[in-house]
């Protein structure tokens, strides 16, 4: 369970600063991130992601 929740905070923490660094780019045209960067962000915040659903699903009983 400690597995699950951390891959979700790890995939909301890293798609926070893709989001963070998209908006400012957007408005105030101070982005912090390269485009390599924002994408190996992004990667991470999926694989998190994916990780806490297949933690998700293996530890769901179907009854």
């Amino acid at each position: 369970m400690k597995l699950l929740h951390t891959s979700l905070v790890l995939s909301a923490l890293f798609f926070g600063v893709f989001f963070f660094n998209v908006v400012l780019g957007a408005y105030f045209t101070a982005s912090f991130l390269s485009d390599v960067q924002e994408a190996l962000v992004l990667f991470v915040s999926v694989i998190c992601f994916v990780v806490a659903i297949l933690v998700a699903e293996k530890t769901t009983t179907f009854d």
